[in-house]
């Protein structure tokens, strides 16, 4: 089994904080991962295994990967990696290309792509009776989405820290909300955590409204270094819209211990 790696001080006392500050794990949990390959998931998949071991808590952990069989992305390497540290680990192949080919309305690739790996996690979850599913965005995603919601879609919104499904049996959190994306690069690089570079053709043909407000940012970053303390403070509410109340918690959890 592969040595534990314990994250930095500040990526542990970050997400610690968004665990407490959005109740987002509670004793007896089931947590199913959503692991890309990426430096975000990797970094999530070794905090939430340290505090596995560390909280005062217990919580079960496992981490699903969707391979969306591309030429340009090719997530296997992660197989023989997970082995190695001994995590429940699910393995999804499906053919998301051709099928946006073939199912694509007016959506783009990448939010078809988004929907189609979102259906498939909730899938697993409930297979194999996992009550959580855990994703790596982290406050510079939750930025850019704040943005791009503001100047494109007419609405203030960002992702959500914790909130329940609309099928009232899943609930979804995000423990990298305070986190910065260069502590991920940071701690990825320096632990040769074994990254999955994605070049989906799809992204590249096609900048992203993503990419320009992300230079937006960095932009305004270098003019205001507490931007991103501002935009957090800003962004609360709409990061706790949504999250489900202790009564829907225990609802989860009396419906999947049984009688």
């Amino acid at each position: 089994m592969t040595k534990l790696i314990k994250p930095p001080k500040p990526l542990l006392r970050q997400t610690g904080r968004a665990i407490a500050d959005y109740h987002m794990i509670h004793d007896g949990d089931r947590v199913l991962l959503g692991l890309s390959g990426g430096k975000d998931s990797l970094s999530l998949l070794h905090l939430l295994r340290h505090f596995q071991r560390h909280a005062p808590i217990h919580f079960d952990l496992a981490a699903v990967t969707i391979d969306p069989q591309s030429d340009s992305f090719d997530p296997a390497p992660l197989i023989p990696y997970m082995k190695t540290l001994g995590i429940p680990y699910f393995y999804e192949r499906e053919p998301i290309m051709e099928l946006a080919d073939d199912h694509m309305d007016n959506d783009s690739y990448c939010a078809f792509c988004a929907r189609m790996k979102r259906g498939i996690m909730y899938r697993v979850a409930r297979e194999h009776q996992y009550n959580v599913l855990a994703l790596a965005q982290h406050l510079d995603d939750l930025a850019e989405s704040f943005l791009m919601s503001a100047f494109h879609g007419g609405r203030l919104q960002t992702m959500k820290a914790h909130y329940l499904i609309d099928a009232k049996d899943l609930r979804v959190i995000r423990p990298l909300v305070y986190t910065r994306e260069h502590q991920t690069r940071d701690f990825a690089t320096e632990h040769e955590l074994p990254i999955i570079q994605e070049s989906c053709p799809a992204c590249f043909e096609m900048p992203t409204q993503r990419q320009h407000m992300k230079e937006l940012l960095a932009g305004e970053e270098a003019c205001n270094p507490q931007l991103f303390k501002s935009l957090l403070s800003t962004m609360r509410p709409l990061m706790e819209l949504g999250m489900p109340d202790e009564i829907e918690i225990d609802r989860i959890r009396d419906t999947r211990q049984g009688p």
